[in-house]
């Protein structure tokens, strides 16, 4: 126990969301319970998640970067779009009922999953990658539709990211999964600001849970770069059926 809060709990899943977002986004699904099932209420496991993920998803940015499985240009717009269209979502929040949302995204899901089993070619990079004006504007109109995505409603938010970059971009999977990262990191940096000025961080939990979080992130990015979509899309394959079980849970209230 750290200040009153299980840290045996949330070390090992933070380290397992480390893992999977790396790879192709998605780790909040696991990464956000496990603050709560540590005994933390949700507004402080929000903010101490991200004090968490940050670092690791900059570090995963980093070793994508490093091996070259970032294409910059479509990273850097759709960021700007993602910072955008999360103050949006963000701002909406309370205007339109979750349910509907969660309704609509049972239904979207499962298609993306079908998608995904059907179509073994997917990212494996043999499309050539949009350019000029088109890749600007599709760049900027995944950052700003996913990203209010991310504040309005937020699970799955970085896998839907790898697959944007790789459906409308034409990018394999493995750079856009470096793409997603880069993304989310501009997003974490801003969302650890604001929550830092807030003061709903549990720093005596989420401190030593970086540590766990930059371990994941090194291995699962260290995975993808080698494997690619060899990986990749299996993983991207269990971060929707957690996220089509989240879903439900919600709807049916089970969690």
């Amino acid at each position: 126990m750290v200040g009153g809060y299980s840290l045996w709990i949330a070390a090992p899943l933070v380290f397992l969301a480390g893992f999977i977002d790396s790879i192709c986004g998605g780790g909040g699904l696991i990464s956000l319970p496990a603050y709560t099932l540590a005994g933390l209420p949700m507004t402080n496991a929000i903010a101490t998640n991200k004090l968490s993920s940050a670092p690791g998803t900059i570090l995963a940015t980093y070793r994508y970067a490093r091996n070259k499985k970032i294409f910059w240009k479509a990273g850097l717009v759709s960021a700007v779009g993602s910072l955008t269209g999360s103050f949006g979502g963000s701002s909406l929040v309370g205007t339109v009922p979750e349910d509907t949302l969660r309704i609509i995204m049972l239904v979207a899901v499962p298609c993306v999953a079908l998608f995904t089993v059907l179509k073994p070619e997917f990212g494996s990079g043999d499309r050539e990658p949009a350019e000029g004006t088109r890749l600007l504007v599709l760049s900027l109109a995944a950052g700003l539709l996913i990203g209010f995505y991310d504040g309005f409603f937020g699970p799955g938010a970085g896998m839907f990211y790898t697959m944007a970059f790789t459906a409308l971009l034409g990018l394999d999977l493995t750079t856009a999964s470096g793409n997603a990262r880069l993304v989310n990191a501009c997003s974490n940096i801003a969302s650890v600001v604001t929550f830092a000025v807030s003061g709903r961080m549990v720093y005596e939990i989420g401190v030593p849970c970086i540590i766990c979080s930059l371990l994941g992130n090194w291995l699962g990015s260290g995975l993808a770069v080698k494997n690619g979509r060899k990986i990749i899309r299996p993983v991207m394959l269990v971060v929707v059926f957690l996220l089509i079980v989240k879903i439900a849970g919600d709807l049916l209230g089970w969690f």
